[in-house]
């Protein structure tokens, strides 16, 4: 059926997210708090000697603990964007940020942004885990019908991540933004929940200790899991 056809007659406004922690087997993404989290950001953050984290963020990188504490209370601490940190569950320590921004319950779309995943998070399945339990709080706590992921067309890492991880590309606002004094494309993606259904499958398979072998390689790509799944919701 196509979108322009959905009957919406008995849609009601959804829900905002709750700070009820999603919980993983990998991690868990809880409300950032600036005394429990900071800490272990700035931390982790530090392993990134060259600074490429902060490349295509409109802050950072930061000099000292105090300057990430200022930044966070002035950025991370609202409701929108609402961050959380995401935590190892092996050693108990905050290893990253994502957040759910742009929320705009009456429509029932959202945004996960400001997504910040230091060395330590970084191509972990923990990483993918976090962003699947952020989808599922999405669609199947909250009942949303559209999550968006936003980033610099020139960031060609982020565009790859959302592909993998099953967001459609819908085009370029072209001259959308500018930071730190540059011009700044956005490139937009989605997932709607039509499609997630078959997408939380593809996460779901990826995620089965089974998928990986003795040395943590993946024996089936999320990628693959993932194009085939969207192949399916639109009935390919």
């Amino acid at each position: 059926m196509a979108h322009s056809e959905e009957d919406l007659s008995g849609w009601t406004p959804r829900p905002r997210p709750s700070r009820e922690p999603m919980q993983g087997r990998l991690v868990r993404v809880e409300p950032f708090d600036i005394d429990k989290h900071s800490v272990d950001l700035f931390e982790a953050y530090r392993r990134d000697t060259k600074g490429a984290l902060w490349a295509y963020l409109p802050y950072g990188p930061f000099a000292d603990i105090d300057a990430y504490r200022k930044h966070a209370r002035t950025v991370m601490t609202g409701d929108d964007p609402y961050f959380h940190a995401i935590v190892d569950l092996s050693t108990g320590k905050a290893v990253g940020v994502a957040s759910l921004m742009r929320i705009v319950p009456e429509h029932g779309v959202i945004e996960v942004g400001h997504i910040c995943y230091s060395p330590l998070l970084q191509r972990t399945p923990g990483a993918t885990e976090a962003m699947y339990l952020m989808a599922s709080r999405v669609f199947d706590d909250l009942g949303y019908r559209r999550c968006e992921w936003k980033c610099n067309d020139a960031n060609a890492a982020s565009k790859r991540a959302a592909e993998r991880l099953g967001f459609s590309f819908e085009g370029t606002f072209r001259k959308h933004l500018v930071v730190k004094g540059k011009n700044r494309d956005t490139a937009w993606f989605s997932i709607t929940d039509d499609e997630w259904p078959r997408l939380r499958e593809a996460f779901e398979t990826w995620l089965e200790p089974a998928n990986f072998d003795d040395k943590g390689n993946q024996r089936r790509s999320l990628q693959s899991l993932t194009a085939m799944a969207l192949d399916t919701a639109k009935g390919g």
